[in-house]
């Protein structure tokens, strides 16, 4: 689907009239990454694409560099449609990676840094990584532990995190101990190689390989129902139409925008990000450490940005640092905000600083590459997601069956149809035909949240699904942890709910209520809070760790044996 034009008339069309906002998507152009970075490395050579800890990378150096790890990555082995893993806070060396694999062809899995190792080898297993390139604190911490449980994985490309600066500055940040040195213990069967001088080494002849527009580029893994992350397969076409769809929002200018993001690669909003503003030559402001908001701040008062994207936790630090107020936003156009609500309060003091009317709410999800609304600049409504980007359309649908339409106003399952849905869960044919759907004639992505939507269209997110949370902008699905917990022999059941988190708006506070099994409760809560909390922290990224351990005599259950979690919040009272 090309073009809002063959969709029936929908509420939203009269705010795209209002707005300007071309109702027509424009088909993709037939280009990878790589091609377009290799297109600004000849237009715009000089152009910065990359600030980094006080080092700028152009954009034919990045071409250069992806070059010549593109040639070492086909030297080890990789070729089109194998899957390279990115390990790695945002640092150039992960710009450089997905610029790398996509001159191969190669499919790229972001591999969050926050898992744990038995989590890593599930996602090592499930994409068939061939080759993952990681942090050495995060090869130590993760990687090596995986030896002997991830029979694809052939080698390890490690970098440190100063790599990319010139060599004085390295000496002096490991002589002053600024960063540790850390010692890499060999993993069988694995090759380990140091990233920038296996890089370096390499030669800079030109690599490409040409994607097709149903190829999968992104392997991208999120929570659910199942247990375990699935990975949502996005396609060439999925994400370069999103990456239109949200330009007709929020327009680029090619070649002059200056982006500020902390948003992580391996986040799916962050790789949207990071893949829109090297389509359009942008300067990407990198930080490694997304809570160090006065290097951010730092950067960005000598690098004002056009466009900021973070989630609403971010914003609040920042507008809580004296440094940002000093920066200069006369050129701000638009500062996107997602993954969390946003609270109209902060709004207002983010705007404060800013520029009124700049911040625009957006929802999306993994499975849409990641954008399903957004908030039109020239009509934004604070406390609504906005309206649906062009060539998607979306419905609201009963929750119990999803197959009756709400009138406006009603709450129901947002379910989403457009070129920007993934293809669907790898591995997970069961799964990708639970959440894509045939409805009236097309395939609808079924998300699983509730909202309404008004008579113009705009949509207004009601409720996550309850066995969903969110904590510091990550989605913690409650099934997955409690499932992890059942492997522990003492618990007879378990649930995981949140409670809205008063210092962090959007944000929840992890409470896990268990049900010890008879025979355990002799070890007493004390010792069994400590047993779970243990295995919890060696076994799940830090954001899904509970905050509170409860133990009850009884978790209730609906009719039907399921866990009743509505009746536990009412039980457990204000927390």
């Amino acid at each position: 689907m090309n073009a809002i034009a063959d969709l029936q008339p929908r509420p939203w069309h009269a705010v795209y009239q209002a707005c300007g906002i071309n109702p027509v998507l424009p088909p993709p152009e037939d280009k990878s990454v790589a091609d377009y970075v290799e297109t600004h490395a000849k237009a715009l050579g000089g152009q910065a694409a990359i600030e980094y800890l006080g080092v700028t990378i152009t954009y034919a150096q990045l071409d250069k560099l992806a070059n010549r790890l593109a040639n070492r990555l086909a030297k080890l082995g990789v070729q089109q449609g194998d899957v390279v893993g990115i390990h790695l806070p945002n640092t150039p060396q992960y710009l450089i990676s997905l610029v790398a694999a996509s001159k191969l062809g190669a499919i790229v899995s972001g591999v969050s840094p926050l898992l744990k190792p038995v989590e890593v080898i599930h996602q090592i297993n499930d994409a068939q990584i061939k080759v993952i390139i990681t942090l050495d604190q995060f090869y130590a911490a993760a990687i090596a532990p995986c030896a002997g449980k991830v029979p694809t994985l052939k080698a390890a490309l490690v970098t440190g995190p100063i790599d990319a600066l010139p060599g004085l500055k390295r000496w002096l940040a490991y002589t002053l101990k600024k960063v540790p040195k850390v010692t890499l213990e060999p993993m069988p069967g694995v090759q380990l190689l140091h990233f920038w001088k296996e890089m370096q080494a390499s030669p800079a002849t030109r690599v490409h390989s040409t994607v097709g527009p149903h190829d999968t580029i992104y392997i991208q893994y999120t929570g659910g129902t199942t247990g375990k992350p699935k990975g949502a397969e996005l396609t060439l076409r999925s994400c370069f139409s999103n990456a239109l769809q949200g330009a007709a929002f929020m327009p680029f200018n090619p070649g002059e925008d200056t982006v500020a993001s902390a948003f992580p690669y391996f986040h799916v909003a962050g790789l949207a990000v990071g893949m829109q503003g090297l389509l359009m030559g942008s300067r990407l402001i990198v930080v490694p450490d997304p809570r160090n908001v006065t290097l951010l701040c730092k950067v960005m008062q000598k690098f004002p940005p056009t466009i900021l994207c973070n989630v609403p936790s971010l914003y609040q630090m920042l507008t809580e640092n004296p440094e940002f107020k000093k920066v200069d936003f006369s050129k701000l156009k638009n500062a996107m905000s997602g993954a969390a609500p946003f609270p109209a309060e902060l709004i207002h003091r983010l705007e404060a600083i800013i520029g009124q009317g700049k911040l625009l709410e957006v929802y999306g999800m993994t499975e849409a590459s990641p954008l399903l609304t957004c908030n039109p600049a020239q009509k934004p409504r604070i406390g609504s997601v906005g309206v649906p980007v062009i060539g998607c359309d979306i419905k609201i649908m009963d929750v119990e069956t999803g197959t009756r339409e709400m009138p406006l106003g009603e709450p129901g399952e947002i379910i989403a149809s457009g070129p920007q849905i993934m293809k669907g869960y790898r591995h997970l044919p069961e799964a990708s035909a639970k959440s894509l759907r045939e409805y009236e004639g097309k395939i609808w992505m079924y998300t699983g949240d509730v909202a309404t939507m008004d008579e113009e269209g705009y949509i207004t997110i009601c409720d996550r699904s309850k066995d969903m949370l969110i904590v510091g902008g990550f989605k913690v699905f409650s099934v997955e942890v409690e499932s992890k917990l059942a492997e522990l022999d003492f618990v007879g059941l378990s649930a995981l709910i949140g409670q809205p988190d008063d210092k962090r708006p959007g944000n929840d506070i992890v409470h896990l209520y268990i049900q010890l099994k008879p025979e355990a409760k002799a070890m007493g809560e004390a010792l069994a809070r400590e047993k779970v909390l243990a295995f919890c922290r060696e076994t799940m990224a830090a954001y899904k760790v509970p905050k509170f351990v409860h133990f009850v005599d009884a978790i209730p259950l609906t009719a039907v044996g399921k866990i009743d979690k509505k009746a536990l919040r009412v039980q457990s009272g204000p927390m």
